[in-house]
Parts: structure tokens; C-alpha cells; sequence
């Protein structure tokens, strides 16, 4: 046994050594660090090659795998006893479970306390909601896992409480200060219990396009779910503007086309039941969508085309749409312009300190201009009363348009520097102009706009690697 181990090893170093990525899946779904977990040898090796031991694994049982693939279940036995292990159940659910579930169904204190130590984390669940404890006999084993896990909660509880959900938004979005302290809070009340666990958390998300809607979900995923892969769903809602669409949607019932397939949104929320989930544009989905939507915020469970129920009570789902953004830029800059106003009554001696002060919707304009809108649209008070939380995305003030053209400006230097050696740096009247191209309509993508950078600048470039940018001024270095 042990010569068998040896030359296996051996065997593997050479294709790790050749370039194998040592995450790549096999064709059902395992790494080879679940392999390796399972059979007690190579974990080393595989370990120092960089194999993440928190990827899970996308097998589901025998019959469930063979017909997500399209082949007799009889094939896919054979696959899974000859190249992962014999000692399993064909019928058990393993979609999810992390080469940690598969050394603690072994027992291996050796192999777990290296994937430990590798950062395997001993509180990922699987699919089924288990984390690698639940697999765990009564001894060593089990009180190694349970300290690590202890050690885990609290890492996690003082990184939590270092860098709070707020803090961590705001490294990456530039402005929205209510739209990402509303979120965060509400996420906040979630994560501590203090809200309805029988339904899952609902964001309308309302702003012009380009304002940050959409990255803030990003976000919020990355904050939620390790594996953004799997942990952020998007579902682009102009795909779904025809009624024969909801079947793209939960999939096709039996004896139509695509029945096996399964839907779009039913396939992923089966892989991660608490996903992040962002139906984007959803003015623009069919009525029909929107009642399937209702009974998923509702209910916080979605019954596919196959006639199988998924829970998701644990899922936050955002919405964006961009109903009555003009109402709600032009009522935002009215807000600031008041703002403006009674500061020069007071004599304020800076009015970007006024700019960056936050401004707040009144709750009459929400009542009387903003719901109207959204009621003429949905056409239903049941869809709109399923919402947790309807969040303003405001136009950008000029201080947050300095912001934003600073960090494009930081890109392309970033990528100047690397492709050809240049430095470049730049002086306040370059930040202005470029802010200037600003559109109330097209947000932070007007400023991102190639055609509006073209006619600002005209570029030349030598062979002393100096980039001169003209009519502002700007100092470049090599």
C-alpha cells in the first residue's frame, strides 16, 4: 500500500510539475483534493500546489449526476467508485461538501488537522446545510474541529466588528452613503435574528443607470459568500419580457423542450439556497415573472418545472430598476441646490463640505411622487408590499465626481506604467474637466467614455516615454 502511495505521489508531482492546476474538476464535479482527502495520501503535496481546500464539490448523487450530464447512472457509479471511492453512498447528496467533509467522513485526524492548517474552513456548510463536525465520531477528531471552529466564529465575529459591512462598501463605492448604511443595516438585522425568518430579505434598488445599484449587490455578495461564483446569481430581467419566458425562468414542465435542463434561476438557487441573488431591470420582466417573483419573496421558496421545491427563506434578493430616475435625480438636486443655498446664508467658507454632506428623501416625496410610479408600473400593491426595503440611488455630487475620475485616471495609469513603462501624473484642472462630461442620465459611465476622453485630451507619445496630455496641465515622469 504504501509503494502504491509512493508512486502515485510521485505521479502527480510530475503532472503538477507539468502545469496540472491542481483545483481543475473532474467531469461529475470532485477536485483531487477531495480525492486525496478521502483516500489518505498526496493531500501534502496537492496542499503545497496551491489546491484551495474550500472548494466544493459539485456531485450530486449517482442519479442526479447522471441526469444533470446526460448519461446512464450505471456509468457514473462506476466513474465514482473507481476514481473517487467505493465507500460511498450512490444515493446520498454530496454537491457542496469541501475535502474537509471528506476527511472528517473518514475519520483522518492527519489529513483534517493539514487541511486545517492549509485555512480549510470547519464552518463551510454543504448543500445540505452540514458542516464537516456533522460527519465527525465522538474523540480527537471531533474536539479538534470544534476548537477550530470556535477559533473561526471569533476570527470572524472581531474581523466583523473591525470592518463593518459599512466600512467595507464604501472601499469600493464612491458616494450613495444612505443607500449603503440602509443595506448594510438591514443585513445587519438578518445576520442577528432580528427579522422575519420565514421570509427572505427584499431590496428594490431605484436610480438612474450607472450610479452604483449593480456593484453594490457585488458587494454585498462578496461580504456574504466566500465563493462569489456560486454566492451571486444575476438574472438579467430583459431577457424575460415575453410570458412563454417564465419557463426559462423555473424550467419547462415534463413533455415540454428543455424539461431536464431545468430553469435559470431554480438550477443556481438549488446549488446555494442563501445566495445573493440581483434581478436586474425587472421593469422590464413579464407580469407572469413578477407573480412567480411574489410567491418567492412571499413565501421565500420556488417549486421548479420538475415539480421540486426549493428553499431559500435564507436568499437576499435585490432588484434594481430604473423607474422614476429622473423624478429622483431631479428631486436630489433641488435637495442640494437648498443645501447650497442656506449655507451661503451662513457664510460656509467651503461648499464641498456642503456637497458632501448627506441628503435625505423626504418620506413625502417617496409617498406621493415615487409610489404612484412604481404602482403604475407593477401594477400591484402585494408586489411592492413583499419589499423590505425601496433604496434611493442619488446623482453624484462634484465631490464624488473627483472621486470618480481620480480612480480612472488611477487605472489607466496603473496600466500606462505596466504595458509601457510610463508614469503619469496629473494636476487638479484635469480632474475638473473630465468631471464636466458628467450626464445626469448615463452616471458614472459618462465618465468612463472613451469618445468624452478623446476630445479632452489630445495625447502624444515620444520615445523618451513622456505622455504629454493637452490643454490642462499635467507632469509626467519615466
Amino acid at each position: 500500500m504504501d509503494a502504491a502511495r509512493s508512486s502515485h505521489t510521485e505521479q502527480l508531482s510530475r503532472l503538477l510539475a507539468q502545469g496540472v492546476d491542481p483545483n481543475s474538476r473532474h467531469r461529475l464535479g470532485w477536485t483531487p483534493l477531495m480525492v486525496a482527502a478521502m483516500n489518505r495520501h498526496v493531500v501534502k503535496v496537492l496542499l503545497e500546489a496551491g489546491a484551495d481546500p474550500n472548494l466544493g464539490d459539485d456531485f450530486n448523487s449517482v442519479y442526479e449526476a447522471a441526469r444533470e450530464k446526460g448519461v446512464h447512472s450505471l456509468e457514473v457509479l462506476v466513474s465514482r467508485e473507481d476514481e473517487f471511492s467505493s465507500r460511498l453512498s450512490s444515493r446520498a447528496s454530496f454537491r457542496g461538501c469541501s475535502a474537509l467533509h471528506y476527511a472528517a467522513l473518514t475519520d483522518d485526524l492527519r489529513t483534517i488537522r493539514m487541511l486545517l492548517d492549509a485555512g480549510a474552513n470547519p464552518l463551510q456548510k454543504n448543500d445540505l446545510g452540514h458542516t464537516p463536525l456533522t460527519y465527525t465520531k465522538e474523540g480527537e477528531t471531533a474536539t479538534l474541529l470544534k476548537e477550530f471552529a470556535e477559533a473561526q466564529q471569533k476570527h470572524e465575529a472581531e474581523q466583523r466588528r473591525k470592518f463593518p459591512l459599512e466600512r467595507r462598501l464604501k472601499e469600493h463605492i464612491i458616494g450613495q452613503e444612505g443607500a449603503i448604511n440602509t443595506v448594510a443595516s438591514a443585513i445587519r438585522r438578518k445576520e442577528n435574528g432580528w427579522y422575519d425568518e420565514e421570509h427572505p430579505l427584499v431590496f428594490l434598488f431605484l436610480g438612474s443607470s450607472g450610479i452604483g445599484k449593480t456593484e453594490l449587490a457585488k458587494q454585498v455578495a462578496r461580504y456574504m459568500h466566500k465563493d462569489i461564483k456560486k454566492g451571486f446569481i444575476r438574472m438579467d430581467m430583459s431577457e424575460f419580457q415575453e410570458k412563454h419566458e417564465v419557463a426559462k425562468f423555473i424550467g419547462s414542465p415534463p413533455g415540454y423542450v428543455g424539461h431536464e435542463e431545468g430553469g435559470q434561476l431554480t438550477k443556481l438557487l438549488k446549488q446555494c439556497p442563501n445566495a445573493m441573488v440581483l434581478f436586474d431591470e425587472v421593469d422590464k420582466a413579464h407580469p407572469d415573472v413578477l407573480t412567480i417573483m411574489l410567491q418567492l419573496f412571499d413565501e421565500g421558496r420556488l417549486t421548479d418545472g420538475k415539480g421540486k421545491t426549493i428553499e431559500c427563506k435564507d436568499a437576499i434578493f435585490i432588484m434594481t430598476s430604473n423607474a422614476a430616475s429622473d423624478e429622483i435625480a431631479q428631486h436630489a438636486l433641488q435637495l442640494r441646490q437648498e443645501a447650497q443655498e442656506q449655507s451661503r446664508r451662513r457664510l460656509a467658507e467651503n461648499l464641498d463640505d456642503v456637497q458632501k454632506s448627506e441628503i435625505t428623501i423626504s418620506n413625502t416625496f417617496k409617498e406621493h411622487v415615487i409610489r404612484p410610479i412604481l404602482k403604475a408600473h407593477f401594477r400591484r400593491d402585494e408586489f411592492l408590499g413583499r419589499i423590505n426595503e425601496i433604496i434611493y440611488f442619488l446623482p453624484f455630487c462634484h465631490t464624488e465626481l473627483i472621486q470618480l475620475v481620480s480612480r480612472e485616471l488611477n487605472y489607466w495609469a496603473k496600466k500606462a506604467k505596466q504595458r509601457h513603462n510610463i508614469t503619469l501624473l496629473w494636476e487638479r484642472p484635469v480632474l475638473e474637466l473630465l468631471a464636466g462630461g458628467y450626464n445626469l442620465h448615463y452616471g458614472a459611465r459618462s465618465i468612463k467614455h472613451e469618445k468624452m476622453l478623446q476630445e479632452t485630451a489630445f495625447i502624444t507619445l515620444s520615445h523618451t516615454h513622456t505622455l504629454v496630455v493637452m490643454p490642462v496641465c499635467v507632469c509626467v515622469c519615466v
